[in-house]
């Protein structure tokens, strides 16, 4: 990917206090249904009209408001809501951080390298990528891109090197007998091996498999969590707030898996600087303890749309800005007036 094409917010309230969120959806549908076209048609149609001019009492409070009688559209609804948290953030002169009751200074830093021509290449990003100091490296997999490729890192790179394979559901519960072999490389954990909706094959491999399954596209919700953890289809989560539909469901899954001893980590979704804002301060909460996928701004782009950019330390940890108020970063708004191709503005009806 050269380009990136993202849906961005800026959220007022009546009193002038406003905050920049982002919409993580893709131009296609591929991770979810929802797509940049269809998430803005719901913000204008469906969703945004319930909040305009309304006085909502919180932001817990746009959850319950955007989820009556409106099923999916959870990005559409995340950008809204997580928007709502960072306007009252900035209302209250704190930073989003400590709003949510996050904890910690500094998160740790994964990366995702995805597909690869052939094991070497993939052993050389791998090593780049060690080497710049991330605490974590995913190795994207598929079939005819897996044992071979995976087995060539581990080879490569120290044994204390935290590896992990992301599948995102190229495999079938009949490949498990192959997907047994991966448990030699003392991976942290193997991603969405199956389809997002396999949570009963999910558990029968993973009663088969060593190594940790982490859920990422099966874990819509709180409800879909506590079926993964009663049918031990997982022993991993991958928090994605817009997949659930923002901070509120997300910090219900947080609480969820620490009352059950299971670890989350935060992924990503190609976030500019405003989403990544986002995903720093919820990956701030204590249960997340794995390296989440927070690459610094240059990782992505040659130019973010915030400053400062989001930077990495040689150590692999990315500050969180909890002395600042709202996202703790600045929106680059000519940065941004440069490279829309296409607004609305959306304002309470008059009377």
């Amino acid at each position: 990917m050269d380009e990136r094409r993202i849906l961005l917010l800026e959220l007022h309230d009546a009193g002038g206090t406003s905050e920049w969120a982002e919409c993580v959806a893709g131009e296609t549908p591929n991770y979810s249904p929802e797509t940049i076209d269809t998430a803005w048609f719901a913000i204008r149609e469906w969703l945004a009209p319930r909040l305009l001019g309304k006085s909502v009492g919180g932001p817990e409070a746009v959850h319950e408001i955007l989820e009556r009688n409106i099923s999916g559209h959870n990005m559409a609804k995340a950008a809204l809501e997580m928007g709502s948290y960072g306007v009252i953030a900035r209302k209250r002169e704190m930073s989003l951080s400590n709003l949510i009751g996050g904890q910690r200074d500094r998160v740790a830093t994964g990366i995702s390298i995805g597909i690869q021509k052939d094991p070497d290449a993939l052993v050389e990003r791998a090593k780049r990528a060690l080497a710049d100091g991330y605490r974590k490296i995913k190795l994207k997999i598929q079939p005819g891109a897996d044992v071979e490729y995976v087995s060539a890192v581990r080879k490569a790179l120290p044994e204390s090197t935290d590896l992990m394979a992301d599948a995102n559901s190229a495999y079938r519960l009949e490949d498990a007998d192959h997907l047994v072999k991966l448990d030699e490389f003392q991976l942290i954990m193997i991603e969405q091996p199956l389809n997002r909706d396999d949570l009963v094959r999910h558990a029968q491999l993973q009663r088969r498999l060593k190594t940790p399954i982490c859920l990422d596209e099966s874990i819509t919700d709180v409800a879909r969590c506590e079926d993964m953890i009663a049918l031990k289809s997982g022993r991993i989560v991958n928090i994605k707030p817009g997949r659930v539909g923002g901070f509120t469901v997300a910090r219900r899954i947080h609480d969820v898996c620490a009352q059950h001893s299971i670890p989350v980590w935060c992924g990503g979704m190609l976030e500019s600087g405003i989403g990544r804002a986002y995903n720093v301060s919820l990956a701030s909460l204590p249960n997340f303890t794995l390296p989440g996928d927070l690459s610094p701004s240059a990782r992505y782009w040659d130019r973010d749309i915030v400053t400062p950019e989001w930077t990495m330390d040689v150590k692999g940890m990315v500050s969180v800005p909890r002395d600042k108020p709202g996202i703790g970063v600045t929106v680059d708004r000519d940065r941004i007036d440069n490279i829309t191709v296409r607004e609305e503005e959306l304002r309470t009806p008059r009377t």
